[in-house]
């Protein structure tokens, strides 16, 4: 496999973060240096940095830079500044589970630090923020060996948006086991939809995988239909940004349509996502903020003049929640998880 790019890192200082800005792909490879807290913000919000378990390990660094911007202050002081700094990130996108679940791991380590020198404890939180990039990677590694067993030479793979690389770091979620598949020989091909409106399908899973050496076939999001119906397609693989306690799941907008075809057809439909994107504090998807977009995006992002006029509402949700009822399995770092999703969840990180 071709060496991936770096898409989120800590800087050799340790005083800001270094991510390529994913709105500049496929055409230009840029990265950005971030040492503000409202460039995170943007970063974040923008797209510039993207996928659920990608921004966990952002979140991470993100705010351990910035405590070490107020490491000045007396710890009270401290601690109180460095929550309105999590808040302010959180605030950016609320519906990917892992940016506040970083950020609430992250201050929890810093409240429980003993030292008064608050410098050791931004020190502190730079190493807790290693430690969720390492765990993000091998728990990548884990979801890619329990996926790949669900995939056989030869089979043709649907994807939906990006849970590559760009967006996961590592193997990915989604595509995790089609990397696993290449490494140990299997032929596949996958079809990546191009994801309207952002077009994160077209624009960054085509690019990785082509990159990779993945045999990969980019499609407008309605041909989906047709190249199941052709027998194209032998399995689903899409990632997730939050599952429910009883498996429903928030990703991308057309993830449920897509699912929905994939059920009419009979073809197994599988979401992948770290233990960190499960919610069991939220029962249903109904649950699930979804995230209101610009309406420009739909308006007028990639055209040279806008393709709706401008007196025409324009609905642009970022998300969607796929039912339980038409997935087939979950797979995570710790295993594949069937129905009855609800108790067969809590089994598994029960343990």
């Amino acid at each position: 496999m071709q060496e991936r790019l770096n898409v989120v890192r800590l800087s050799e200082d340790e005083k800001s973060v270094v991510i390529l800005d994913q709105t500049k792909l496929p055409n230009h490879e840029e990265y950005l240096n971030l040492e503000d807290a409202e460039s995170m913000w943007n970063a974040i919000k923008l797209l510039q940095v993207r996928g659920a378990p990608a921004i966990g390990v952002f979140a991470g660094y993100a705010l351990a830079v910035l405590a070490g911007q107020i490491a000045d202050l007396p710890r009270k002081e401290f601690l109180e500044m460095l929550q309105k700094q999590a808040d302010y990130l959180n605030s950016s996108r609320p519906t990917a589970v892992n940016l506040s679940w970083a950020l609430k791991r992250q201050m929890e380590k810093a409240e429980k630090c003993k030292e008064n020198d608050c410098h050791e404890i931004a020190r502190t939180l730079i190493r807790e923020a290693k430690r969720i990039d390492e765990e993000n990677l091998e728990m990548n590694r884990k979801i890619a060996e329990y996926g790949v067993t669900l995939i056989k030479d030869g089979d043709g793979i649907l994807t939906h948006c990006n849970a590559g690389y760009l967006a996961c770091l590592g193997y990915g979620t989604a595509t995790a086991p089609m990397y696993m598949a290449q490494e140990k020989g299997m032929h596949i091909h996958v079809y990546s939809d191009e994801t309207r409106p952002l077009l994160q399908g077209a624009r960054l899973t085509s690019f990785e995988l082509a990159k990779s050496g993945v045999p990969v076939t980019s499609i407008c999001d309605n041909m989906a239909s047709l190249v199941m119906k052709e027998g194209k397609i032998q399995a689903v693989m899409v990632g997730c940004d939050r599952i429910a306690a009883n498996g429903d799941f928030a990703n991308k907008i057309g993830t449920s349509g897509v699912a929905i075809l994939a059920k009419y057809y009979h073809i197994p439909f599988y979401t992948l996502g770290p233990s960190s994107t499960i919610d069991f504090s939220t029962k249903t998807g109904s649950d699930i903020h979804i995230e209101q977009r610009d309406p420009d995006e739909i308006r007028s992002m990639w055209y040279k003049e806008p393709m709706i006029l401008r007196e025409v509402d324009c609905y642009n949700p970022s998300f969607d929640v796929t039912d339980h009822s038409l997935l087939t399995a979950i797979v995570t770092e710790r295993g594949i998880v069937y129905p009855p999703f609800e108790e067969n969840l809590k089994k598994l990180f029960q343990k």
